[in-house]
């Protein structure tokens, strides 16, 4: 396996604002697809136009991916929560990141250093579950 990429699709048409969160916390470079602008306009109804199809925030090997689209045809069965894991190159890169996705969300575990380094958990003005990792200790 080469890679793999977290794919969020936001329930609330809040792909733009929550991406372009993320870019502000963790840098990158930030691609939108509006609906309306998208070769595939057509085949989604008036409601949709507006929203963003698909979006994509690059940071060297980092990639995050987002959508507003929600396939409410299908009903199913989640194997559970999610969190995602950036591990960083040092404890004020860590502190710095950790602060930036807490604003407005919810720390579940404050930043604190352990035998493997420095960890802390948040839960984003999204909903979205971080956990933000140093080796530093």
């Amino acid at each position: 396996m080469k890679k793999i990429s977290a794919y969020i699709n936001f329930n609330n048409n809040n792909c733009r604002e929550a991406m372009t969160f993320y870019k502000e916390c963790l840098g990158g470079d930030l691609s939108l697809i509006v609906v309306k602008e998208s070769p595939m306009a057509s085949m989604f109804p008036e409601s949709v136009q507006d929203t963003i199809l698909h979006a994509d925030l690059k940071l060297g090997e980092f990639n995050l991916l987002g959508s507003d689209m929600q396939d409410t045809s299908v009903k199913e069965k989640t194997g559970g929560q999610v969190s995602l894991t950036l591990t960083v190159g040092s404890k004020a890169e860590m502190q710095e990141v950790f602060s930036k996705l807490a604003e407005r969300g919810s720390v579940t575990h404050e930043p604190s250093t352990f035998f493997a380094g420095t960890m802390g958990n948040v839960v984003d003005r999204f909903g979205i579950r971080w956990g933000v990792f140093t080796d530093e200790k």
